[in-house]
Parts: structure tokens; sequence; C-alpha cells
């Protein structure tokens, strides 16, 4: 896996609103998924990471409505690590449209390391391991 991942979702029409566009709250639904995905392909995934003692709650969220995304669509979610600091880091991600690959909407996640008590800690001393797949992952031009 390169340090940028796709994920591809079909917008379901209970996503939509009356304007048949999909409701800008999914987005961050989409994000998440994208991140889960993300974290299984690299060998992180998130119950196994709960399950040693370390947990990823979210500080943030950024998302830019570019063009809308309707029912029936499938779109592209690139999803890339753009900060890590050893407590934080952050998620970015870009939605495409799969046929067209047009841009339709940018954001990120912010979230941090904390253990199972929801104290922070430095992931670094937590779990070098993943620390290091997590430093290996990032990405300054995405």
């Amino acid at each position: 896996m390169g340090r940028i991942h796709s994920y591809e979702h079909y917008a379901q029409y209970y996503e939509t609103d009356k304007m048949n566009v999909v409701h800008h709250s999914n987005y961050i639904r989409w994000f998440e998924e994208a991140r889960v995905d993300f974290m299984n392909a690299v060998g992180l995934p998130y119950d196994k990471m709960e399950e040693s003692g370390i947990i990823m709650p979210v500080l943030s969220v950024d998302c830019k409505y570019i063009s809308p995304v309707r029912f029936g669509d499938t779109v592209i979610i690139e999803t890339a690590v753009t900060l890590f600091k050893g407590i934080k880091i952050q998620m970015s991600y870009k939605v495409r449209d799969k046929q067209t690959g047009e841009l339709r909407t940018v954001g990120s996640t912010s979230h941090c390391f904390t253990n199972t008590s929801l104290k922070p800690v430095r992931i670094q001393k937590l779990s070098p391991e993943t620390a290091k797949i997590f430093t290996d992952l990032l990405t300054d031009d995405f």
C-alpha cells in the first residue's frame, strides 16, 4: 500500500436530502469509513489497537464542499496521514467522482492517542511499531 489509500463508496438514497444531494453530515461518516479502511489496510485495525490499549478519539473535523454528490454516484475517498506528532495525528481526505475524477469534497480529521482511560499518551512510548507505521505513511504532498 502506498501513502495514499483509496476507498470506494456508492451514495445511497437514504444519504440524500430532498434535493437528491448527499446531506453534508454523511461526508463525515464517509471520512470515518475511509479511515477505518485505511487503518485496516496498513495493519492497524481499530479493534486490535483498542485491544492493545490505544484509543484514537477525534479532536476536530474539517470539511469543504466543492460540488454535490448525488444518489447513485460512486466516489473514491483518498485518505492520507498529513500530520503526525506522536500525541496527535491528522488524516486528510479527498472525495472524487469515480467516473469523472472531479473533486467533490476535501477534509481532515485530527485525533490524539490515549490510553483506555482517555489520558493522552505518546504513541512512540506506548507502541513504537505503530509510531513507525504512521511516520512511514506521513505525506506532505496530498
